[in-house]
Order: structure tokens, then sequence, then C-alpha cells
């Protein structure tokens, strides 16, 4: 038979008596308050950082999943840019967000590459994010604006050999993988294409349409639009297979350059640490949106392949990459301060 206890000097002894330890009673306390605030989630709108500007392959897909996203969570979804410093600024804010899943990240491969690429990136992509949805991927392409004179890749390459000098190109930012896969194709082909960074794929794609750069190595994301109305011309893709809104355009391996390839993937995260079933709501929620036909369609116009894999199939994904871009960034002697 129970008695009662002084929560005192005698406390720990009486609790032991009964077969019960503090740090059981504090365990089943923590997990009672995990279990409580998932229950609760979520009580107010949650905002998602994109670390680009506007227009690009992250900001894109956000646009797509908030308003279902709302719909299903029943609270307000926002996305907010956070720019600045190659994905830095708004990937460190969300790393060091509060995790009770109000705070996500949405964001591209600079994820797994700036770790390697930047001194101090300000965060670490396994230790301090909980996966969430490995969303998708697109292939990277290079594109001319279609009044340029480029027709082909083949046009580009010997126009980049004639004149040395002449051809610059835009990308995301330095160590996007549009950025490193352009230089990778560059050391292939045995040219000098001037690389002139901007703060995401929106102003990058706005680069080639103004001719600012004559070329530019950008995400499929966020392209299409131009390419359907005949104002940007695709010379090369940089997936494994023909892209199948782009039928017409070659592979880096037909074009004679295998093992060439490169994507973006775009990934949600939540900060490490918040609570498993938000996190598996989060998931469960955000895939089913992705695998919608209608998401898939609009996705896919876009440029987007879905994948909507589950979190363990972001946490390899992140586990495999890191490694993978880091020799890439080696080999190319890129570096950013």
């Amino acid at each position: 038979m129970l008695r009662t206890v002084r929560w005192g000097g005698i406390g720990r002894h009486a609790l032991l008596e009964f077969g019960v330890s503090a740090f059981a009673i504090a365990v089943v306390g923590a997990l009672w308050a995990g279990d409580a605030l998932a229950a609760a989630y979520p009580e107010r709108a949650i905002t998602i950082i994109v670390p680009f500007q506007p227009a690009g392959a992250s900001d894109s897909l956000g646009r797509v999943l908030s308003k279902p996203l709302t719909e299903a969570l029943g609270k307000s979804v926002i996305i907010e840019n956070r720019p600045g410093a190659g994905g830095n600024i708004g990937i460190g804010a969300a790393a060091r967000a509060k995790p009770d899943g109000y705070t996500l990240l949405l964001t591209s491969s600079v994820v797994v590459v700036n770790p390697s690429l930047y001194k101090q990136a300000g965060f670490d992509p396994m230790k301090d994010f909980a996966p969430i949805s490995d969303c998708g991927a697109s292939p990277n392409v290079i594109a001319t604006r279609a009044d340029s004179g480029i027709n082909s890749i083949a046009e580009m390459i010997a126009l980049a050999r004639s004149k040395p000098d002449l051809l610059n190109y835009s990308s995301g930012g330095i160590g996007v993988t549009p950025h490193l896969g352009m230089e990778l194709f560059k050391s292939r082909a045995k040219i000098n294409v001037t690389h002139v960074p901007y703060p995401g794929g929106g102003p990058a794609i706005l680069a080639i349409l103004s001719a600012a750069t004559q070329v530019g190595s950008v995400n499929i994301l966020g392209l299409m639009q131009h390419v359907s109305a005949g104002t940007i011309r695709v010379l090369v893709q940089t997936g494994r297979e023909r892209w199948s809104e782009l039928p017409n355009v070659p592979t880096m391996a037909e074009a004679g350059f295998p093992n060439t390839e490169s994507e973006t993937f775009v990934a949600m995260l939540a900060p490490a640490g918040t609570p498993q079933e938000i996190i598996d709501r989060l998931a469960n929620e955000t895939n089913a949106i992705l695998r919608r036909p209608e998401s898939r369609e609009t996705l896919k116009l876009m440029g987007f392949g879905v994948i909507a894999g589950e979190p363990a199939v972001l946490r390899a994904r992140i586990a495999r990459e890191v490694p993978m871009w880091k020799d890439v960034i080696e080999k190319a002697s890129i570096k950013v301060e």
C-alpha cells in the first residue's frame, strides 16, 4: 500500500523504496511534455525559412507547399526568404531556432555543400537538423538567351575556345550545385567561362534574360516558364537521363562528357531536437501533398522530380552527399571565407 511521502530530504529514499527513481520520473515527465506538445501542435503559424531570394528552386517549391500545408495543419504556413552568404544566413537561423516545429527550413543542396565550401558555414547538416522530407530533385542546365546566337553546347565550347575571355556565366551563388557542376564541366571541356555568382536561382535566371551574362548554369526549377515562352534556350542538362519536358536537350554524357552529372535537391528540415511526433506529422503531411497527382504535375512542369522521401531517406542523402561534394570542392580548389 502506498503511503504519503514528504518531498524533502527523504524524498529520494522514499521514491527508491517504491521502486521509482527520480530519473524515471524525469524521463516520464519529459515524454509526457513532448507528447502534450505534439498533440497540441500546431497552435500558431509555422515559418518555413528559404535561404534564398524568391523564384529559385527552394522558394518555388515552398510556394507550392505552403497553401496545402496550411490546410492540412490548420494554421498558416509562411515562407520567409532569408538570403545571403550562399544560403548560410538562412540555414544558420533555422539551425539556431527553437526546436518546437514552428521554424522549419526548406533548402537546396547547399546544405550539404557549404560546410566544405566555407571556413565557417555556421551549421552542421548532420548534427544541427532533423530531416523531414527529401522533397525531390531536378537537373541543372547550361542555358542562354534564345537570341544569343549560341544554339548548342558544341557552339558554346567552340566560342569559349576561340575567345577564352569572352564568355561569363551566372549561377545562384558560389558553391551551389549549378556552380560546382559548371566548374566540373569546364575542366572536362578545357574551356574558360567566368563565373558571376548571384544571390539565388531567380536572379541568376534574370541575368540570362537581361544578357548580363551570356550563359547561365542554373537549376531547371523556375526556368521552364522562360523556356516555354521561347526566351531561354537550354543547351545541355546535367541529369543522367533526358528530362521529359526537354526531350531534345542532350545530357552531359550525350554531349560527350560522361560522369559530369549533377542535380539540385530540395529538402525540408527542422532544428535538431524537434519532437519526433512533430517530425513524423510534418513528414507525413508534406509527402502526402507532394504525392498528389496535381502537385506532381505542377512541379513536373516547373522542372522538379518528386521524391517525397521519408526522414530516413533524407538522412541517407545528407550522409552520402556531404563527402561527395567535399571531394569536388577540394579538387576544384573552390573556397569561400
